[in-house]
């Protein structure tokens, strides 16, 4: 009797499962290994195959000790966010004995990386921060059983992927609450990148609070950019301060931005914050370095990464994960940069 090419008794292989299953051989032979670094529902495929196949089905073994590399891909320059995020991953890794394989810079954003990740035996799982792939690739991986967390994700994660990020819409709420205690109503809004999931819940937070006073969105005072940089936020604040009724703050995607703002607001002799309240987002080394210092919302970078790891660390523990989303809370910091909306002209 013939069962997919298999002969009915005799030695089924990996390769036979694998084809049966549509996984890689990598995660069927962690299966078979009694491996702990494979997904609940991975395992199940696995082992109902093998028994559709005749295969004798393992016992599970206590999970395998520390020491499988975790690899770290962030396809962005390490510096200030991102850097941030990196170190505390590593370092963390490092208390629970795990190497790191660190995949990083902005050439990397076209290397075709994740198809290849669960055929690495040397790999026990994956933190991706901010994967610019999209959600099929992740899913993909996902079925393959190879274990990994999203930091930031760029797009909504799929509902069984761990994802860690910080609570932007409560954040860019808060902050325009204090906007408009201030007494602000027209204000510019400089947002991130369109496709980015952070963009879409921050404009959210700040749109809410300025409903709450009957103040309705108005186009004309909201730019998207490509690349949250300190050059393109400073273009963004040149065209909204250059309208016919100017803002009279300007609330940015984040500090880079924001730096970028306060440049276009020096270059009209706009004054921080008398004539314009200027605000930004991350709480970066640069929001304490600019002439008045930023008001910013704070997120927690460090935790974000020690998050990160934790929920891996457990998905190799083969530990049932109840919070696969988890959102960091995040802080007003409220500086020099924001003061009662003045008159604009």
């Amino acid at each position: 009797m013939k069962q997919r090419g298999v002969t009915h008794g005799a030695r089924v292989t990996v390769r036979d499962i694998a084809a049966e299953t549509g996984l890689s051989i990598a995660t069927v032979s962690r299966v078979m290994n009694g491996r702990a670094n494979v997904a609940p529902h991975t395992r199940d495929l696995v082992l109902r195959a093998m028994g559709r196949l005749g295969q004798h089905v393992p016992r599970r073994t206590d999970p395998e000790p520390a020491g499988g590399a975790v690899y770290v891909r962030c396809p962005y320059v390490l510096t200030d966010y991102f850097g941030i995020i990196v170190s505390s991953v590593a370092e963390t890794l490092e208390v629970h004995g795990r190497p790191v394989v660190l995949n990083a810079g902005e050439a990397a954003q076209h290397a075709a990386v994740l198809p290849g990740l669960a055929g690495r035996t040397s790999l026990s799982g994956a933190i991706l921060i901010l994967p610019p792939e999209p959600g099929q690739e992740l899913e993909r991986l996902r079925d393959q059983g190879f274990p990994f967390v999203v930091v930031d994700p760029r797009t909504p994660p799929p509902r069984d992927v761990p994802a860690v990020s910080a609570a932007h819409f409560a954040g860019a709420r808060r902050l325009m609450t204090h906007l408009v205690e201030l007494g602000h109503r027209r204000v510019g809004i400089i947002g991130g990148p369109r496709h980015w999931l952070v963009t879409d819940h921050r404009q959210a937070g700040y749109v809410a609070p300025l409903a709450d006073v009957g103040v309705l969105p108005v186009p004309e005072l909201v730019r998207f950019v490509v690349e949250p940089t300190t050059e393109h936020g400073y273009r963004a604040a040149r065209e909204l301060l250059d309208l016919a009724e100017r803002p009279t703050a300007l609330v940015a995607f984040n500090d880079k931005m924001a730096v970028g703002a306060l440049r276009a607001a020096a270059e009209r002799g706009l004054r921080v914050p008398d004539d314009l309240s200027v605000a930004g987002f991350d709480d970066i080394e640069v929001s304490r370095a600019t002439q008045p210092m930023l008001t910013t919302v704070r997120q927690p970078l460090e935790e974000m990464g020690r998050m990160a790891v934790n929920l891996l660390i457990r998905l190799l523990d083969a530990h049932k994960l109840d919070a696969l989303h988890v959102e960091l809370a995040t802080e007003l910091v409220v500086r020099g940069s924001t003061g009662p909306a003045g008159v604009t002209y």
